[in-house]
Parts: structure tokens; sequence; C-alpha cells
């Protein structure tokens, strides 16, 4: 005669199975990530995480993380690129210029925008008259066409 269920059965049949400590470093990412997020304040975070480094099985590794959100994977970055740079920036000025209309034309971030816009631009029209006037194309030098070295009689 059997006195047990099935459920015993089962039970018997499957030995619990203990906790690695990857199992227990996975389940502390989870929550290390919850309280970077807000979802859990550190001292909670800190009495789960050692509430999972004490487990033994590894049953006892999701009732720490029960009630926290699925976890969502971030989509892995696109390799950047000059576009990928580009967007970036204008991205930035278009808030950077939203931040200081915000602000006012008179405060301090207008200020500093403004000597930043004309700094850049200095620099910019210093390279663009460098490289026109003293580095530009056929100045004589190593072009193969001025006054260099012909290995022969002139």
């Amino acid at each position: 005669m059997t006195s047990g269920t099935t459920q015993d059965h089962d039970h018997q049949a499957r030995p619990r199975l203990r906790a690695s400590d990857a199992d227990r470093l996975a389940t502390v990412e989870v929550l290390e990530d919850a309280v970077a997020h807000g979802l859990l304040t550190p001292e909670e975070g800190s009495d789960r995480m050692a509430t999972a480094f004490a487990a033994r099985h590894r049953d006892e590794l999701p009732a720490v993380t029960a009630d926290l959100p699925a976890q969502v994977h971030p989509v892995p970055a696109a390799p950047a690129g000059w576009r990928a740079l580009a967007a970036a920036l204008v991205a930035q000025l278009r808030q950077e210029v939203a931040g200081t209309r915000a602000a006012g034309i008179r405060s301090r971030r207008a200020l500093v925008t403004a000597v930043v816009a004309v700094v850049l631009v200095a620099v910019l029209v210093s390279l663009v008259v460098h490289g026109l006037w003293d580095g530009g194309p056929g100045d004589g030098f190593g072009d193969g066409f001025g006054d260099g070295f012909r290995g022969g009689r002139r």
C-alpha cells in the first residue's frame, strides 16, 4: 500500500540540486541590477544578496528575486562609426541649445555656451587658414613639379 501521492513520488525521484557559485552569482547580479535601477533599497538588496550567497539549493534562489520584474536585456550597441558620432554630436548640440534657451539669455550657461562656440569657431577658422596657406597643395615641397631634384643637368 502506498500512502504517498504523485507529488511525493516526484520529490523522492528528483533530489534537490545544490546551488553552484555561478548560480548564486547570477542571482546576485539580478539583485545588483535591481538596486541600480531603484527597484530595491541598498539595505534590502544587501539582505537578499546575503540570502542568495547563503542558499544551498537551487530551488531557494528564485524566491529571492520572485517579486522583481523580468530582466530586460539591452540591445547591443551598433559599432561606432562616423555617422553614429555625428548623430551623437547633433543630439548633444540640440540638447545644449534647448538647455541654454530654457536657462535664459542672461544666464551663466548662455555665457559659457557662447564662449565655447566662439573658441570652436576660432579653432576651425585657424585650421582652415593654416591648411590653405601653410600646407596647401602646390607649395613646392616634394610635389614633383617644382624646383626639386631631377637627377640630371639643369
